[in-house]
Order: structure tokens, then C-alpha cells, then sequence
């Protein structure tokens, strides 16, 4: 009976983790020193929410057959492979020999369009959560 609450919940959690990622992103946009390599600092590095059906093994393929979903859920958070972005700028401390600096490949446009995204599908979760809790509100009321 509550099938479809945990559905909505599993999305919720899911999309939640985006919005933290996304954050996660934006207040690194400018990190010079994300992690260390091969005895060199990189830049911070775009991470990416991955999300996938719950379960995967054949009797979860049995239960869509059936029409009985189960939700959503966050397979990994996975590293963008795109290049880091090299600015002029001779007078930073990680410049390099020619002037240049290695800053992260985030994109803090493509974050907003991203964040804009998963706000609206945890808003329009927040709603179906709400609207099959009303109408369990209701078939309660009915049953006295």
C-alpha cells in the first residue's frame, strides 16, 4: 500500500544528493589545490551524481513486469573528465612557467541549469509524496 511513498522518498534522497554534489561543485569553482598527483596538485575536479533503478537482479526485473516499480537510488558519484580550464594569469601563485593556471572544469552556468533541474524534481516529488499522502488521509476518513 505505501509502495508509492517509498518510490517518491527513494527520488527525494536521490535528488537531494544531486542538489549536495552540484553544491559541492560550485563552492570549489575556483580550487587550484583539489588533490594530489603523482607529486603535482590538480585542480578540483566536476563531480556527477549517477543514478540507476533499485535492484537489479532478476526478480526485480519480475516485479516491472508486474508494474511494481521500486524506486531510485544513487549508483556512484563519478569525476568529469572534461579539461581543466587554463587562465593567464602570471602573477598567481600556481601559475606556471608561461603564466597559466590550472582552475577546475566546472562550469558554474552548467551547476545552475543542473541545480535548477534537480530542485524541480525534488519539488515535484515533495508534491506527488503529498498528494499520496492526502489521498491515504482520505481513504482513512472514509473507512470511519
Amino acid at each position: 500500500m505505501f509502495k508509492g511513498m517509498g518510490i517518491t522518498s527513494s527520488a527525494l534522497t536521490a535528488q537531494r544528493l544531486r542538489m549536495d554534489t552540484i553544491s559541492s561543485n560550485m563552492a570549489n569553482v575556483d580550487t587550484t589545490r583539489g588533490k594530489y598527483v603523482n607529486g603535482q596538485w590538480q585542480p578540483y575536479t566536476r563531480k556527477m551524481v549517477v543514478m540507476q533503478p533499485q535492484g537489479s537482479s532478476f526478480s526485480s526485473f519480475l516485479q516491472k513486469a508486474e508494474n511494481q516499480l521500486n524506486g531510485v537510488k544513487v549508483s556512484k558519484i563519478v569525476e568529469d573528465d572534461s579539461p581543466y580550464q587554463l587562465v593567464y594569469d602570471p602573477n598567481h601563485p600556481e601559475a606556471n612557467e608561461e603564466g597559466y593556471v590550472q582552475l577546475p572544469n566546472v562550469d558554474p552556468l552548467r551547476e545552475m541549469v543542473d541545480l535548477i533541474s534537480a530542485t524541480r524534481s525534488y519539488e515535484a516529488n515533495v508534491t506527488v509524496f503529498n498528494a499520496t499522502k492526502s489521498m491515504y488521509t482520505k481513504a482513512l476518513e472514509l473507512g470511519k
